[in-house]
């Protein structure tokens, strides 16, 4: 008992918050009384400047003052979401110069010249080696008003190719999608790709290991990339490596250092898994035992995934491929990672696999952009799945018009939390999308993580997208478009037993507690900025 509390102590975690604080304490320190140290620093310099200390600090006080200004001007002036700049202007004026500093290292960070020239390389070679996708004309004929939304997302994303052809599967919990999986490896021959925010020792993670590391005696390359703050306290620090001696080429994406920057904002939220180029998969699953339940800290653990085989894997590939290279800060060939020619599949639709990420990498939010395009095109329904429900203005109006178009309009969310305070804020939603017409259910026999839409039986979304801030603002995400595919049946049915299994929330559910109300309300004010 003594060692798992001194391990929980000593632990990254604790440390790496230890570190953190002490640094937030220094930043106060150097805004509060920066002006006052550098008074007394002139003075001891340049002694004859006593008899003008009162000047000085007259001229210190303005000078905060004009900071403070400039920094409000440059917040209420900057591109950025709307709902962001209310949280940065308060904390700006409330905390005067300590509140700038916070703004100037956590409001964005601008990538290095060196970076970015990299970013373009990899953005250009991607862009290059993009399948050739059909038409808007040919589109149109094809999937009628709803190609607009594969037209604008391509426009945005010309890497995001549309695919005729390729063979899904959807899996509508963690267990099916394990088995599927741990077979589809078994199969690999020439390499396997994986891309996850989480990757946890247990049950599942050992099994996927034990194939990797014959596969690898095998002779099949096998690269892993893992989001280093998303595995704190999943795994260890040095895990990377230990997977390095094992033959997988394995990097953490974004590694931590207990610094305070808003570097630590863009995380590699992505689950992608890509098999001889062939074979795909993507979908709201982590490799830990939790998402398969094999454990169930919160219930019954309800998420999806999809399988692709055939060229809609290409997507995903390039997905992989562009990450990859800019975390190991090179450009690698990616020729030996693409298939030329791949199975054609008779009876299906469209896919469009997709990635998402933060500014400048991405030019626009492009998660947040599908979900208000689909549900702004529906006219029979839109039914969506999220654990979090943390909108802004602009989605909450497209959910609203849709509902008021006589559209239906609905939302599942967790009802056993995973996160209190994350939670709480979804709840505190409910209200403005109820007296909207949209109807929100929680699922009751536990935590709800599958992020999925789909709507009038046309179009589906699945992926690793929460409707969040941190999704559609920091972290960099995928998630697949489909049209009329093969999936889409189980979908529309799994969502049917889902809504069962879940409780409608009504109004009188939304306000639960007027101090509570209060408090959510406050949290919402500044849920942008985390």
């Amino acid at each position: 008992m003594k060692n798992k509390v001194f391990k929980r102590i000593f632990s990254r975690f604790p440390l790496t918050a230890l570190i953190i604080i002490l640094m937030f304490v220094a930043l106060y320190l150097i805004s509060v009384y920066g002006f006052y140290y550098l008074g007394n620093a002139l003075v001891a310099l340049f002694p004859a400047l006593e008899e003008y200390t009162e000047h000085m600090e007259i001229g210190f006080e303005i000078m905060r003052w004009i900071i403070v200004l400039i920094a409000v001007l440059h917040c209420a002036n900057r591109d950025m979401v709307p709902e962001t700049k209310i949280p940065w202007l308060l904390c700006i004026t409330i905390m005067n110069l300590f509140g700038v500093a916070i703004y100037v290292v956590f409001s964005w960070h601008r990538p290095s010249r060196k970076e970015r020239r990299l970013y373009r390389a990899l953005f250009d070679i991607t862009e290059e080696r993009a399948a050739k996708g059909s038409s808007p004309e040919e589109l149109r004929s094809k999937m009628g008003h709803w190609s607009a939304v594969s037209v604008a997302l391509s426009t945005a994303n010309p890497s995001a190719a549309i695919h005729a052809g390729t063979k899904t599967e959807y899996f509508p919990v963690g267990e099916k999608f394990r088995d599927r999986l741990l077979g589809d490896l078994e199969h690999a021959e020439k390499y396997i790709l994986l891309e996850y925010f989480i990757i946890e020792r247990g049950e599942f993670w050992n099994a996927i290991l034990e194939i990797l590391e014959r596969k690898v005696k095998e002779g099949v390359i096998v690269r892993l990339m893992y989001d280093d703050i998303g595995c704190m306290g999943k795994i260890h620090l040095n895990y990377h490596r230990t997977l390095r001696k094992k033959g997988i080429d394995c990097i953490k994406f974004n590694p931590f250092v207990p610094v305070v920057t808003s570097v630590h904002n863009n995380r590699d939220h992505r689950k992608i898994v890509v098999i001889d180029g062939k074979v795909g998969y993507t979908g709201g699953i982590n490799l830990a035992d939790e998402y398969v339940n094999a454990v169930q800290p919160f219930g019954h653990w309800k998420d999806t995934a999809v399988r692709l085989e055939g060229a809609g894997v290409h997507n995903l590939t390039l997905l992989f491929y562009r990450l990859y290279c800019m975390q190991k800060k090179e450009v690698e060939d990616i020729t030996p990672f693409l298939v030329q020619k791949h199975e054609h599949f008779e009876d299906e639709g469209f896919v469009q696999p997709f990635g998402d990420g933060p500014h400048p990498l991405y030019k626009r939010h492009l998660g947040e952009d599908v979900y208000v395009n689909i549900i702004s095109s529906a006219n029979k329904y839109v039914w969506i799945s999220t654990p979090y429900l943390i909108i802004d203005y602009r989605m909450r109006e497209a959910l609203t018009l849709a509902a008021q178009r006589g559209v239906d309009v609905r939302i599942v969310t967790p009802h056993v939390p995973d996160k209190k305070v994350a939670f709480a804020l979804t709840r505190s939603n409910y209200a403005a999308l109820i007296k909207g017409g949209v109807k929100i259910y929680e699922y009751t026999p536990g935590f709800m993580h599958a992020k999925m839409v789909l709507a009038d039986d046309d179009v589906a979304l699945v992926g690793t997208i929460n409707l969040d801030y941190r999704a559609f603002l920091y972290h960099f995400e995928d998630a697949v478009l489909m049209y009329k595919t093969r999936a889409m049946e189980s979908m529309k049915a799994d969502m049917a037993t889902t809504f069962s299994l879940s409780k409608q929330q009504t109004l009188e559910d939304a306000k639960r507690s007027v101090v509570w109300r209060w408090v959510c309300e406050i949290a919402k004010l500044f849920a942008p900025l985390f």
